[in-house]
């Protein structure tokens, strides 16, 4: 390949960067209008599905074989223990749904039970938990007589959401909308039949380009026709 084939494909590849260029440049309000639209709409759905979720913990110590231990664990989100803690914190949801929102799990083989709740107010997850823990070694005690429950450790507000990531869905939609954007003009260019070039001319036509009109202001033009009109008027009325 000779320098000189080198150097014309060069220059084309020039010419359709600076084509591209001038394209995005001068649709680039597209892509920005089109990208808010998707990213303000991701924005709403999330803000609308996806509840930020608190999770927070407290800890129990039971004195008992792994056997009553099994039975005592299950004893914690029982409808009679969940039943205190709605008349303690006033709440509105039922015991199944207080229940749902509680896990209990036991440390490997240790004698600790973990308490753990998951709300969507962060402040309202600790009381549960805390209030939990309180209100099962009270109601056991009365109800079995087993008095071998110690509060280990209480529950501490997390501010930290677990189902984190939210923003992804953000992000993903002004990217989609950036993309969408790009695709739209490209697409739009393509489906322009307007003839832009001499080169594109004389592909239609098959015949070369010998010359050019140069860009015509319509504004100037009209007002060049008009002055042009009165002189030719002024030369009729000199004549006459």
């Amino acid at each position: 390949m000779d320098n000189e084939t080198i150097n014309i494909q060069k220059k084309k590849k020039d010419i359709n960067l600076k084509e591209v260029f001038d394209l995005l440049k001068k649709r680039a309000w597209l892509v920005i209008a089109i990208t808010i639209l998707f990213t303000s709409a991701g924005y709403l759905y999330n803000s609308f599905n996806n509840t930020p979720i608190y999770q927070t913990s407290t800890r129990v110590i039971i004195g008992a074989d792994s056997e009553y231990m099994k039975t005592l664990m299950v004893m914690i989100t029982d409808p009679l223990i969940m039943d205190k803690v709605k008349e303690e914190l006033q709440l509105s949801q039922t015991s199944e749904e207080l229940a749902e929102q509680i896990e209990v799990a036991r440390i490997e083989d240790s004698q600790v039970v973990q308490i753990s709740v998951r709300d969507s107010d962060s402040a309202q997850a600790v009381e549960i938990a805390n209030t939990t823990a309180t209100a099962f070694k009270s109601e056991i005690a009365d109800i079995l007589d087993f008095k071998e429950v110690q509060l280990l450790s209480s529950a501490d507000e997390n501010h930290q959401a677990i189902n984190g990531g939210q923003h992804k869905i953000v992000i993903i939609s002004f990217i989609f909308g950036a993309i969408t954007g790009l695709g739209l003009i490209f697409l739009l260019d393509s489906l322009d039949g307007t003839i832009r070039k001499e080169s594109e001319l004389e592909l239609v036509l098959g015949v070369p380009v010998i010359g050019s009109i140069s860009n015509v202001n319509k504004k100037k033009f009209v007002k060049r026709r008009r002055q042009r009109e009165i002189n030719v008027r002024g030369e009729t009325a000199d004549i006459k």
